[in-house]
């Protein structure tokens, strides 16, 4: 009887041996390994930075395909540390894996784990994703034709570029920019390693879902860093030097997440004006070049998210636009934090009170008029001024009173009570006129009423951008645009944008306004900015009941401009940050330092022309009625 039954069993485990043999030759010669890109609409829309990185696609998921060659070796190893580190001397399977599992599964468990990396691949870029044994076989089936066909580097190239990060991100790419704002070659050892833990189960390691998350990915995080450090891929001096990264928040998933978003509708929407269509830009296979400057971009964003108080109102709004002066090229541009939450682009499509950032226009009127940065005018506070006969009252910031000042200083601390005056003085319509030649649009309303310069007209952050651009190319204004060229699918030429510009103002009147706003920014309202390191003019800008708060400069190379407002002028910015209220000199200047910082990294210190003096340099005191008295000695 005992040896009918070990008969029995042989018999049986002989049979189950060569049934599974057979099913896997069956299985072997008859599921093929797909095409690798399928995934990859070939036909969608590309946009690029102006270097030709890739910012997104326009008709496909969020996926950026990215050669190993470009994939840096830190990146690399931390994800072999975190996956599978003997990924390049393995087979396409770990036996011991696939044992493991295979009890789990027999056990009443799903079946789970035990694979390398080139099942992982398999897997995810080939297979559904139940947990069977029949859908395994595929797996290993694949996985070993994947050996056969492919090397070692082409496995790992594709698995990088196929593998989900959460957030909607497939790929290291468009995984590097949701975590942390930049592409994969620019990831720090400390971001690479993070970015290979979340990809086993970003849902259980990604921080952003909870504070047990957070603490898995930390003891993960160093797991990684000692698979590292025992590979010999990570010295343990600099795994010392090792600090947890700052993580971006998380966004929406999808091609159009994240402030990128932003750029990608604000591109359409140019190319839709030149007379492409939708079904061009869903399907044409079109690659689009656009003005943005991938360096310029992260800055902007970094500057936004680091420097950004926490605990703001849900409906706070940041904007920044960047415009190269004399070309009008948008260098750089944050519309919101994520498009797919809100699709009106803050930078050119949302509002807000401009408040003193005008003042600038009513300096260049008053220049025009020759009446010089050395004149002298009645700072106190407040006082009365007359508005087609009825009485205006004028105060300043903190109502603070002044005394005889001269223009200069005035512009220096922001002085309402001698801008109002100066602005009548230049003559109101003529105010108008400077904004409008600087590059306010006429869709912006202004009234040639005393205020004007006191900004109580609502631009669009690209058009104050614009106009003080204009100031930093000495007079010459430029239209702003995104797109440099459009190319075929057949990569064939279908445009080329190029700049639009116009002379508006004289090189003379811009050097004086330019010392002028030099002074804002060395000791005056936006002294945060003098941290630039290099010259720098600009202009804080806070509106009445601070509504809204501004900063706007420029280099020689550059100009931006910064603003934070919220869904209406009778919403307050008090108490964002701990501040009693929020100026333009306070967050608005500390980000566009920041932006302005990197942006211009590795760019050459500029100077700016010295001042023409216009209106000469005798000192004449300016009454309230308009009337010039000269100084006494």
């Amino acid at each position: 009887m005992r040896k009918f039954f070990i008969r029995s069993a042989i018999f049986l485990a002989g049979f189950g041996f060569i049934a599974g043999a057979t099913l896997f030759a069956f299985a072997y010669f008859t599921v093929s390994v797909p095409d690798p890109n399928a995934f990859v609409n070939s036909q969608s829309t590309i946009i690029q930075y102006s270097n030709g990185e890739e910012i997104g696609r326009i008709g496909s998921e969020n996926r950026q395909i990215v050669p190993l060659a470009k994939i840096p070796m830190n990146v690399r190893h931390a994800v072999l540390a975190a996956e599978d580190r003997s990924f390049y001397s393995n087979r396409a399977f770990s036996i011991t894996g696939i044992a493991r599992a295979v009890i789990n599964n027999l056990r009443g468990g799903s079946l789970q784990g035990g694979s390398t990396i080139t099942q992982q691949y398999a897997k995810t870029a080939f297979l559904s994703p139940e947990r069977t044994i029949q859908r395994k076989i595929k797996e290993l089936v694949i996985a070993i034709k994947l050996e056969n066909q492919l090397s070692k580097d082409q496995i790992f190239e594709s698995y990088l570029n196929t593998i989900y990060f959460g957030r909607g991100s497939y790929g290291v790419q468009t995984a590097a920019q949701q975590y942390f704002n930049r592409n994969v070659d620019q990831l720090t050892n400390a971001q690479a390693i993070v970015i290979s833990c979340i990809l086993r189960s970003p849902g259980f390691y990604d921080p952003s879902y909870s504070k047990e998350n957070e603490e898995r990915l930390t003891n993960r995080f160093d797991y990684v860093v000692k698979g590292m450090i025992e590979a010999e891929w990570l010295s343990e001096e600099d795994a010392a030097k090792l600090k947890f990264p700052t993580i971006a928040p998380r966004v929406t998933s999808g091609s159009l997440s994240g402030p990128k978003g932003h750029i990608i509708e604000a591109v359409s929407k140019e190319l839709k004006s030149l007379g492409f269509t939708e079904e061009q830009l869903l399907v044409g296979g079109l690659v689009i070049k656009t003005t943005i400057d991938q360096k310029a971009q992260t800055a902007a964003v970094d500057a936004i998210n680091k420097l950004t108080p926490t605990k703001v109102p849900e409906n706070l709004h940041i904007a920044l636009v960047a415009i190269r002066p004399g070309t009008g090229e948008v260098v750089a541009m944050y519309g919101g934090a994520d498009y797919l939450k809100r699709q009106l682009n803050d930078a050119t499509q949302a509002i807000a009170l401009a408040g003193s950032t005008f003042k600038s226009f009513a300096l260049v009127a008053a220049l025009e008029a020759g009446i010089p940065l050395t004149s002298m005018w009645n700072g106190d506070s407040p006082q009365i001024f007359d508005d087609l006969g009825k009485p205006y009252e004028v105060g300043n910031y903190g109502n603070e009173g002044w005394g005889q000042v001269d223009l200069l200083f005035a512009t220096k601390h922001s002085i309402n009570t001698v801008y109002v005056p100066l602005g009548q003085k230049a003559g109101l319509d003529n105010v108008v006129s400077a904004a409008r030649r600087a590059g306010i649009p006429e869709t912006v309303a202004m009234m040639p009423t005393p205020s004007v310069a006191l900004g109580p007209a609502s631009p669009h952050v690209i058009d104050v951008a614009n106009a003080y651009a204009t100031f930093a190319a000495q007079g010459i204004k430029s239209k702003p645009y995104l797109v440099t060229s459009v190319l075929g699918s057949n990569k064939g030429v279908l445009y080329e944008g190029r700049a639009q510009t116009e002379e508006v103002f004289s090189k003379e009147v811009m050097a004086d306004l330019t010392y002028a706003l030099k002074s804002v920014v060395n000791g005056g309202t936006g002294a945060a900015a003098l941290a630039l390191g290099r010259p720098a003019a600009g202009k804080t800008g806070t509106s009445q009941s601070n509504a809204s708060a501004w900063f706007s400069g420029y280099t020689p190379q550059l100009a931006a401009s910064v603003s934070f407002f919220r869904d209406d002028a009778t919403q307050t910015l008090n108490g964002i940050g701990g501040l009693t209220s929020v100026t333009g000199g306070s967050f608005p200047a500390r980000i566009w330092t920041a932006f302005m910082k990197g942006a211009l990294k590795g760019e050459p210190v500029m100077d700016f022309p010295a001042p023409s003096n216009v209106g000469g340099l005798e000192p004449i005191v300016m009454t309230s009625g308009g009337v010039q008295t000269p100084k006494k000695k």
